[in-house]
């Protein structure tokens, strides 16, 4: 090793976190040939010899072949005869074989996929369960029980070269094994990352998780490489070091390979794949050749395709192979395969081929990957059937190769093999045969792992295509399925009015009489497109016909799930009969055997007592749903993941914030899927003024941006943002988030939007206290604009309340609670005292929300004081900070304290009294500083008033700024004025 002290000493330290028990990751970037691979090679020699235990992937560059998992089956590769392997664990041992089964929710009696899953407004959209999280956490339970014994180092190669699945999996394992003794390295090339690479947005989302370090592998310096050239033999002439430093420019693969070709008494070639073909061109013929056929076979290569593709016979085979791995163009894997030593010198073998040559090359290995039972994937098959133009065996292979890729739960590789069967179906005459199915029916093959890989809109593209394929006289049922299924995906795209055509016409082509399967989920459909649209008695008939249709065929998970829809839809303000009316839904669904439709229907059991204020009750459903998810295997499916934000949300509501925070951390483990329960746990780390929040909040905020419409998500991380900012006094941030927030939940959900009210009530608190600040000031011109703004969030949270009464009826406890607190908040921004509004707000967060009654009780108890009603307010401020003592809520505290100084009342909160009885937090010349800079004076004028120096006013300010955490002086005014701290003016 030369030169590289500093990275390895970096890497060890993340072994040795993992020998503490601690989980790292570092993701090492670098250029091709600067060195990754050697110093990982080293690290995972000095780990083994600290008593790590060391397991390696690598990621290999097959062009458009997508052979998911692959980096990961040659990482577990060693244990796979390990009990542990396998033990509990189906998927997993599938992964391991190449053939991982997965669980793909089926219709019954057959019918298309989505058709049976209404989704109300009410209910949150999901980001589709691809059946592929039991294999992650597979994989992840392995990892971890392997780790128990000995600490693992994992190393990555190459993930640029990565497969879409392996990428998702690496997101998960670096989020799930947050605290195993794991330590995890990623290597990939920084030059190969191109502003569309699939890498880029994976890596701006990995370094920003805890315990994620990034190294830049820089080219060595030329000290460092005349070391190296000198190193590699005795006697190189200085003359050829010289020239080696000068033309390497710091990268060691190519120091090694220029000195190769000085050494053997060549003059050194200006391009670098010259250098590479230099040492091949030196080798006799039968080398060369078996180097051909291992760069077009990959860049690892069985024994037997070499001797079948090179022609060679056996001794003169042995012979050539000792020869390439003799000379370091080669070597020798663990599991016996041969691979070039270094990617570039395949690249600079394959770029040499002639066209003619690659596509005799890739014919025979084509035909000994035909000839010979498990001698690869389908999916290599199909690559090289493509290289070699036999497009009918490209097309046969390319469809092998994607039940392969979802036997193995890889959706975005299958989804690649359909959709390449699909661009080759023109030039294959027998398309038809071939494929045992015609073009419409591959499209519809196509759109179903589109759907299930979550890639909604080329599942739309795709749906689109087939209806055009099957034309206006196309069988109407076959056509009222594909409207159906369109219509679905449109509106998990939240394309509402265009679901509503779609479900329109699948309802007008097939007759409602006699009942049949297709007519019944597409009336299932239309009910949740016409609700969606706000065409009430048009979703209701469709939801009758679809219950009545349902009972007659006997399909109940059918009838269960769009009695869910209509129960959670048109049945507000009588608890009894819904729940009468999802238990039968529940009983029903499970009799049918449809675990997708009886995890809705817990779901939604969980939610009808939630709404009406029934914590305790919505728990105990929350936690029967989770222990049958456990019992099914699908504690990470969609409902149970609902299920858990659900728990997270009563937990934190109920003021058991250490439980809700746990729950939310578990999902943390968990990526996109779920990362509304880990966004939705933000708000218990605001509120405890955890200093991580902001970090996590940001990052809450870049994923929802990602995710677009992920309305839970956003919801979640406009609230813990909104929130944030209204504790750090920032009005205009937390305006802005309420606004853009109301906007995007009102495109996406219509009239079912209440949730912005808790939004706009957290956001007019810091835009009323800075009209209070401003009122203060003098200032009529910012009272006048944050006056405004305050109006504009509280008009669109009295809107929703309406909209939501005329098309409901009503709403629950919770929406009731946040619409008196919008009222009460709109009173003090308009300078109301309104101890009534308050009294109100206290109330109705009486039904169990603890942190939210405490947080009215501190502005009620402001409105008292106002009043001078101080037993009143004393008694407000006393049960208030009980409740932020209890929850640990720093912030919360803090403002009871401030609260408690500032209108001198008795305050018995442990480390509270020498604050509130110990004197001012300002001298009295900081006091005189705030009260001018309150007036907008600059330093020179508040110099001039007090009669000091410019620079002495400066530090006074400086203080100020300090002792509030304020971020500039108009921030500090409104942080004073909020905890009452503003001096009268004179």
């Amino acid at each position: 090793m030369v030169g590289r002290a500093e990275e390895l000493s970096r890497l060890l330290a993340a072994v040795g976190r993992a020998l503490e028990g601690r989980s790292c990751a570092v993701l090492l970037a670098g250029d091709a040939g600067v060195g990754k691979t050697r110093l990982l090679d080293e690290l995972a020699v000095r780990a083994t010899e600290r008593g790590v235990r060391v397991l390696v992937g690598h990621c290999v560059d097959l062009g458009d072949v997508g052979l998911p998992y692959l980096p990961f089956v040659d990482l577990l590769r060693p244990v796979t005869g390990e009990p542990l392997a396998a033990a509990g664990q189906p998927a997993l041992a599938g992964l391991l074989s190449g053939r991982a089964p997965v669980a793909v929710p089926e219709q019954p009696g057959g019918a298309p996929a989505d058709l049976g899953r209404p989704l109300p407004r009410r209910e949150p959209r999901p980001l589709l369960d691809d059946g592929r999280l039991q294999l992650f956490e597979g994989v992840a339970a392995l990892l971890t029980e392997l780790a128990v014994s000995t600490p693992l180092l994992l190393v990555l190669e190459d993930v640029h070269w990565a497969d879409r699945s392996s990428r998702d999996l690496l997101r998960y394992l670096l989020a799930r094994l947050a605290e195993e003794p794991v330590a995890l390295v990623v290597s990939y090339r920084a030059d190969d990352l191109h502003r569309r690479h699939p890498l880029r947005p994976l890596l701006a989302e990995l370094v920003r998780l805890p315990g994620v370090d990034r190294l830049e592998l820089e080219p060595l310096p030329d000290a460092a490489v005349g070391e190296l050239v000198r190193g590699l033999a005795d006697g190189v002439p200085e003359k050829t070091v010289d020239d080696v430093v000068a033309r390497a420019e710091g990268n060691a693969f190519y120091a090694e390979e220029l000195t190769a070709a000085g050494l053997a008494g060549e003059t050194l070639p200006l391009a670098l794949t010259d250098v590479l073909l230099a040492r091949v061109e030196q080798l006799d013929e039968a080398t060369q050749r078996v180097l051909r056929v291992a760069a077009v076979a990959g860049r690892e290569v069985r024994h037997d395709l070499v001797a079948a593709v090179s022609g060679l016979a056996p001794a003169e085979l042995e012979a050539a192979l000792a020869d390439a791995v003799h000379h370091h163009l080669l070597v020798v894997s663990v599991g016996g395969r041969y691979r070039f030593r270094h990617a570039l010198l395949r690249e600079a073998v394959l770029a040499d081929l002639l066209p003619g040559e690659r596509v005799r090359l890739h014919a025979a290995v084509a035909g000994h990957l035909t000839a010979t039972p498990g001698a690869g994937t389908a999916a290599e098959l199909a690559h090289h059937a493509r290289g070699s133009n036999d497009l009918p065996r490209a097309l046969s292979a390319s469809l092998d190769a994607a039940v392969e890729a979802g036997r193995a739960g890889a959706p975005a590789e299958q989804l690649q093999h359909l959709e390449a069967a699909l661009a080759l179906w023109p030039a294959v005459p027998d398309a038809a045969e071939r494929a045992c199915r015609d073009h419409t029916t591959l499209l519809l093959d196509t759109a179903a792992a589109a759907r299930r890989g979550g890639e909604l809109h080329r599942a739309v593209a795709l749906l689109r295509e087939a209806l055009r394929l099957l034309g206006e006289d196309g069988d109407p049922v076959v056509r009222a399925g594909v409207h159906s299924t369109l219509a679905q995906a449109l509106g998990r795209i939240e394309d509402q009015a265009a679901a509503h055509r779609e479900s329109t016409r699948a309802m007008a082509l097939v007759p409602a009489q006699p009942p049949s399967v297709v007519r019944t989920w597409a009336a299932a459909t239309h009910a949740r497109t016409s609700y969606d649209v706000s065409r009430w008695a048009e979703g209701d008939a469709a939801a009758d016909e679809a219950l009545a249709a349902a009972d007659a065929l006997g399909l109940d998970s059918a009838w269960a799930d769009t009695a869910v829809s209509l129960a959670r839809v048109r049945g507000f303000g009588d608890r009894v009969a819904v729940q009468a009316r999802l238990e039968e839904a529940l009983a029903r669904a499970r009799r049918s055997g449809d675990t997708d439709v009886e995890l809705r229907v817990l779901f939604n059991l969980a939610v009808v007592p939630y709404e009406d204020g029934d914590l305790a009750g919505a728990l105990r459903w929350v936690e029967a749903g989770l222990a049958r998810a456990r019992e099914l295997g699908m504690e990470w499916a969609f409902y149970p993941a609902e299920l858990r934000h659900l728990g997270v949300v009563v937990r934190y509501v109920s003021g058991d914030w250490d439980g809700s925070l746990g729950l939310a951390e578990e999902l943390v483990r968990v990526p996109d899927m779920a990362a509304h329960v880990r966004a939705v746990g933000l708000l218990v780390q605001v509120g405890r003024g955890d200093p991580a929040a902001a970090e996590r909040v940001a990052w809450a905020r870049g994923l929802a941006a990602r995710l677009d419409a992920h309305v839970l998500l956003l919801l979640a991380t406009a609230g813990a943002e909104i929130d944030l900012a209204a504790w750090a006094g920032d009005a205009g941030t937390a305006v802005e988030r309420a606004r853009a927030a109301v906007q995007q939940v009102h495109a996406y959900w219509n009239y079912d939007r209440l949730a912005v009210v808790r939004l706009v009530a957290t956001a007019l608190a810091p835009v009323a206290d800075a009209a209070a600040a401003a009122r203060g000031a003098g200032d009529d011109a910012a009272v006048q604009r944050w006056g405004a703004a305050g109006e504009e969030l509280a008009a669109q949270a009295r809107s929703a309340v309406e909209d939501h009464v005329q098309a409901i009826g009503g709403y629950g406890v919770e929406a009731a609670a946040w619409r008196a607190r919008v009222e009460a908040e709109a009173a003090r921004l308009a300078g109301r005292v309104a101890p009534e509004l308050w009294r109100t707000a206290v109330d109705a967060f009486g039904y169990g929300h603890v942190y939210e009654q405490a947080r009215s009780r501190v502005r009620l108890a402001e409105a008292l004081l106002a009043t001078g009603d101080r037993d009143g307010a004393a008694a407000e401020v006393r049960a208030a900070g009980e409740v932020a003592a209890r929850l640990g809520a720093a912030p919360l505290r803090a403002a009871v304290v401030v609260l408690a100084r500032r209108g001198r009342l008795p305050l018995d909160l442990p480390g509270a009294r020498r604050v509130v009885e110990g004197g001012a937090v300002f001298t009295p010349r900081e006091s005189e500083v705030l009260r001018l800079l309150a007036r907008g004076r600059t330093n020179r004028q508040i110099g001039g008033e007090l009669y000091i120096s410019e620079k002495t006013a400066s530090v006074h300010v400086s203080n100020i700024l300090a002792k509030l955490g304020a971020g500039s002086r108009t921030e500090a005014v409104a942080l004073a004025a909020a905890r009452g701290l503003l001096p009268a003016p004179r």
